[in-house]
């Protein structure tokens, strides 16, 4: 079976942060330092690791989109699309699917990207992804039998698989030269090459300080226009810097200064700033299209027991979380849909967290648990401002309830490594981590890491329930949508049920930027610069 798209004459598919080095007081404006084509950007937290495949961060998938390419993309409707692909194929018993790549593919180092690193990049990735890993297991072998070719001899049909591959979502498929991607997917790669439109220069690398990328002239965009992660990557500068501000309001200050051209978060309190400032443009990456969440560690007392966390479910209200993190009311809601309010399968069937809490219920709930006071050990990021009250809220609920309650506090950087640890509080360990996804991430069950019922080998939090694995897997191998709709609320149901996580609310992000030299980024959840 070949894939065609009518009308374009090609087969294709169908329908955070370190410590701040950079204040606002002696930035030079950018037009004394590089030519016009150079923006200097601030992200939401500092880039410290490179390799988009060894860590969920966002800031460090931000990076991957601007050095990597992906085999397909989720258009703006959230179709995939193909990008690195010129044409695919499936055979009749969904058993062999055959990818043939675009001619002039070029990584950044001269060498042409060929079949054999597409698959070892897809091996890698599928070691460390939720839905990679599901691919890898319907996979009986993937091979390359000549440059332009990847063949997908699959055990059983796997619906999801060109979905898969444009997963727009951490960790993202990103294609690398196979030496780089034969690194151990515990490891960290050394060598930052891939065939997008930017080129990342190492030379200029300072971790959690600064990064530069510079524009790919040997990448050769797709014909089509830009639509979300799809279509034609036209790089919108010729430079661009990633510099480290921690501090919001340095940064806004800084924005509206021209001393820089894009601030990727702009906290509510500060918009009113920007908005009659000259040559700054605000604008929402989407409604609702970010989440903030809770997640609880099922290795370690006391969240080891489900009354436990049935009782925190039963405390916490997401009012309170938007209200203090968010403040305007025009740029949030209430939602407990696990899979995201923007998801076909949103439903708000067993959460609580989006009505006043009851407070009785959690108490007993606590009682009946048998808690003796263990200690609850939150971590909090200092240096991520649009996490900054999470935590506090968190344990000002816990502590009404009656538990014993610690906030440790520590920067982004060291948080992620942090919440690895499977020890005991008392070694290092944590009882609650809390974050923020983008919809992307959480729209399917497949993808959603929250979701991960795979206990030690998963997610963080290391949630265990082979029913909640039973329901994903059915929820690939079946291409009926009501019978996926089905699965998705038998889903929302479970993780309410066990308390696989906590959404929080969820809210509009906005993004301040020179509308001079970044007016022309395409519109998605995150920033894309071309």
């Amino acid at each position: 079976m070949k894939f065609t798209l009518p009308g374009l004459g090609r087969l294709c598919a169908p329908a955070v942060l370190a410590p701040t080095l950079v204040c606002a007081i002696g930035i030079a404006p950018v037009s004394a330092l590089h030519a016009e084509t150079t923006a200097r950007i601030v992200m939401q937290a500092p880039l410290r690791v490179v390799d988009p495949i060894l860590t969920n961060a966002y800031i460090t998938r931000n990076h991957g989109y601007m050095v990597f390419d992906t085999l397909f993309a989720l258009d703006a409707a959230g179709k995939p699309q193909p990008e690195m692909v010129e044409s695919w194929q499936e055979s009749a018993d969904r058993l062999t699917v055959t990818l043939t790549l675009r001619k002039g593919l070029t990584f950044h180092d001269g060498t042409p990207v060929t079949g054999e690193d597409v698959v070892a990049s897809l091996k890698r990735w599928g070691q460390r992804d939720v839905l990679g890993l599901r691919l890898m297991a319907a996979t009986r072998s993937l091979e390359s039998p000549d440059a332009s070719t990847v063949i997908f001899h699959l055990k059983q049909p796997f619906g999801m698989l060109i979905e898969a591959l444009a997963k727009p979502a951490s960790p993202v498929p990103f294609i690398m030269p196979s030496r780089i991607a034969a690194v151990p997917v515990s490891q960290p790669i050394t060598e930052v090459i891939g065939s997008g439109p930017y080129k990342f220069v190492a030379a200029d690398f300072q971790p959690g300080v600064k990064a530069t990328y510079v524009k790919f002239t040997g990448y050769v965009p797709r014909a089509e226009p830009a639509s979300g992660f799809a279509g034609g990557k036209v790089a919108i500068a010729d430079r661009i810097e990633l510099v480290s501000i921690s501090d919001s309001q340095t940064a806004v200050n800084a924005l509206r200064r021209g001393e820089i051209d894009f601030v990727e978060d702009v906290p509510p309190d500060l918009m009113p700033q920007l908005k009659d400032a000259k040559n700054v443009a605000l604008k929402s990456y989407g409604d609702s299209t970010n989440i903030f969440t809770m997640r609880m560690n099922w290795l370690q007392p006391p969240f080891d027991n489900p009354k436990v966390r049935r009782a925190v479910l039963a405390a916490v209200y997401q009012g309170d979380y938007l209200a203090a993190q968010i403040g305007d009311e025009t740029m949030y809601r209430l939602c407990g849909a696990v899979l995201s309010c923007n998801s076909p399968y949103a439903s708000e069937a067993g959460a609580t967290q989006t009505k006043e809490p009851d407070l009785a219920h959690a108490k007993a709930l606590l009682k009946e648990s048998g808690y003796d006071g263990s200690k609850v050990v939150i971590l909090h990021p200092t240096d991520l401002p649009v996490l900054s009250s999470l935590a506090s809220v968190t344990a000002q609920a816990l502590k009404t309830i009656g538990m014993n309650v610690e906030i440790q506090s520590m920067d982004w950087a060291t948080l992620l490594s942090r919440y690895s640890k499977k020890d005991p509080v008392a070694q290092g360990g944590w009882s609650i981590f809390q974050t923020g996804f983008t919809s992307l991430d959480l729209m399917n069950p497949l993808t959603n890491p929250n979701l991960d019922g795979r206990g030690e080998a998963g997610y963080i939090g290391w949630t265990k329930s082979d029913e909640m694995e039973r329901l994903r897997d059915q929820f690939a191998e079946t291409g009926d949508a009501a019978r996926r709709k089905e699965i998705a609320l038998a889903i929302q149901k479970l993780n309410y049920d066990q308390v696989f996580f906590i959404p929080l609310g969820t809210y509009s992000k906005m993004k301040g930027y020179n509308p001079a030299k970044l007016g022309r980024m395409t519109d998605a959840q995150i920033p894309l610069f071309w």
